[in-house]
């Protein structure tokens, strides 16, 4: 019954609690790609070094800290007035 409750609550959630819940998505994305940077930033060993791997998690996180970080502004007064 509770999951129903949060399906409804999701589908007749405003414009701004919309954009409020993608935009803390975003954060969650950037900081799974901050701990995947330090994660590689680690110290390896010597035969390993030229493996650096493909995906430039710097990149994502900065995208998607940004992306996140501006949805959550855009949307925090009107989220916070409904409170």
């Amino acid at each position: 019954m509770r999951l129903m409750d949060w399906f409804h609550d999701l589908l007749f959630a405003s414009d701004a609690k919309l954009l409020a819940m993608a935009g803390a998505g975003f954060l969650l994305v950037a900081g799974f790609a901050s701990l995947m940077e330090r994660r590689r930033g680690k110290a390896r060993d010597i035969e390993r070094l030229d493996q650096v791997g493909w995906v430039p998690w710097t990149s994502v996180f900065v995208g998607c800290a940004i992306i996140g970080g501006g949805m959550l502004t855009m949307s925090l007064p009107v989220v916070i007035g409904s409170l």
